[in-house]
């Protein structure tokens, strides 16, 4: 059988991903492809991949390409991992541009007037991907780690319904981190359901798996103690530490490094207890992405916070080198060894259709839920009874990922203007069509197609 990585080239992705594939028994002597579009990046990843494969004696097969119809030749499965032009670049104008025109935006990645952007930028790449995808390898598996993945899983399957396509994303990964230390419990001993749109999902459900207790008073009582002394981006700093990336940057703050050697507190602490104190839920992401969705959650922000950690992980990934660890990390490895070997297993976070999984949600939402995953079938879990204030947050949301789908899609400036307007984090009307002027005019090679 056969995967094909898109954006192998990263060595943040590309590592990554093949670390989970060779940590993976059911998929020893697959071949793997690796496809970039940029050839130096590709062969650097590709000359260390050859390498590690002979070193340690690996029962896979792999080669390299910048020609996609090529690679995609009896392709099982696909994943993908794009951006498109100098992403950090791109950020800042999502970021900054909008705020320039009034707009106040915590993030500018996800949501927001950025959001927006972004996924206007990236979405058109994607559906060619997929596209090729549907027309040379119908029935393969595409696995989509790209942001913003809700606008993305929503526009792909609007376009092309029938694609096998699963958004992933490894922010479910921090209750593995967090749960443990705040009910002093092992990880293997819960049962829970998390659920939402992605980058907007919260904890629904947490039990003791051996006696049935609803854990979530607990959690609710000590989560936010716990992330008000827990030292924020230590995993990061670490990182950032064995890779010398700090020494090789002449521009870094290194005060920011001094702040992570101490206290530096998680810097979406205020937010996170908004919504404890007023939705009786504790989200699962971090980055402060869950504010980039809600009107009022740039008011309370802890803006220094979002600013260092924006440094330090444009500084980290801007020195990332190739370096693969035999561990299973973003979780395709395991829904692909479960549609191979038909070892059903319950998933704790995808991105697919909603069509009823959470009711009151529109059915072409993509949404965040757990799955069930078995021999060539990937089906999502019903989340009932999910609270009705998130529920309100959530659907302020959906209409402009409906209209981002419609823009993208159909090639049409009023639905893009209509998105903004849509989006419950702008509050300023007369200058939209300026500011989409001057998005397009900065990023006119993925953009101008909105004139």
């Amino acid at each position: 059988m056969k995967f094909v990585l898109v954006g192998a080239g990263s060595a943040q992705f590309g590592c990554d991903m093949l670390g989970d594939i060779f940590s993976t028994k059911s998929l020893e002597g697959f071949h793997i492809t690796l496809l970039d579009i940029n050839p130096d990046a590709l062969k650097k990843v590709y000359d260390y991949v050859k390498v590690f494969i002979e070193a340690n004696k690996l029962n896979f097969t792999v080669d390299a390409t910048t020609e996609r119809k090529e690679a995609f030749k009896n392709a099982d499965f696909i994943i993908s991992s794009i951006e498109v032009g100098d992403r950090f670049l791109l950020w800042d104008q999502d970021w900054k541009i909008p705020m320039q025109y009034g707009i106040h935006q915590v993030y500018g990645e996800n949501g927001g007037a950025g959001g927006v952007f972004h996924s206007l930028r990236i979405i058109p790449s994607v559906l060619d991907i997929v596209k090729d995808a549907i027309d040379i390898c119908p029935n393969a598996y595409i696995f989509n780690f790209s942001n913003p993945m809700t606008a993305i899983c929503t526009a792909v399957k609007r376009a092309y319904p029938d694609a096998k396509f699963i958004g992933m994303c490894h922010e479910i990964g921090w209750l593995h981190k967090w749960l443990p230390k705040i009910l002093r419990m092992n990880y293997e001993d819960f049962e829970i359901k998390a659920g939402g749109l992605n980058h907007f999902s919260c904890l629904l459900e947490i039990k003791d798996k051996k006696t049935g207790k609803d854990l979530y008073p607990d959690v609710l009582k000590n989560a936010y103690g716990y992330f008000e002394h827990e030292v924020g981006y230590s995993d990061l700093l670490k990182y950032a530490k064995e890779n010398n990336s700090f020494s090789k940057t002449e521009n870094f703050d290194h005060s920011i490094e001094e702040k992570l050697k101490g206290e530096f507190i998680w810097a979406d602490r205020r937010l996170l207890k908004v919504i404890l104190d007023n939705y009786k839920l504790l989200p699962i992401t971090v980055d402060s992405h869950f504010g980039e969705y809600i009107a009022w959650a740039w008011d309370v922000s802890d803006h220094r916070g979002i600013l260092d950690f924006y440094e330090l992980y444009r500084t980290v990934l801007s020195k990332a080198e190739p370096k693969i660890e035999l561990t299973v990390k973003e979780r395709a490895s395991s829904i692909i060894d479960a549609i191979v070997t038909g070892n059903s297993y319950t998933e704790e976070a995808v991105n697919i259709l909603n069509e009823g999984l959470i009711e009151d949600l529109p059915n072409w939402i993509a949404v965040e839920v757990p799955a069930v995953i078995s021999k060539n079938k990937v089906e999502g879990v019903k989340l009932n009874n999910v609270p009705k204030g998130f529920l309100s947050l959530l659907r302020n949301y959906v209409s402009v990922y409906d209209l981002t789908a419609e823009a993208a899609i159909h090639k049409k400036r009023e639905y893009a203007v209509q998105a903004i307007l849509a989006n419950p984090v702008v509050n300023v009307c007369k200058n939209t069509e300026d500011m989409i002027d001057t998005m397009i005019s900065c990023q006119k090679p993925y953009l101008d197609y909105l004139k």
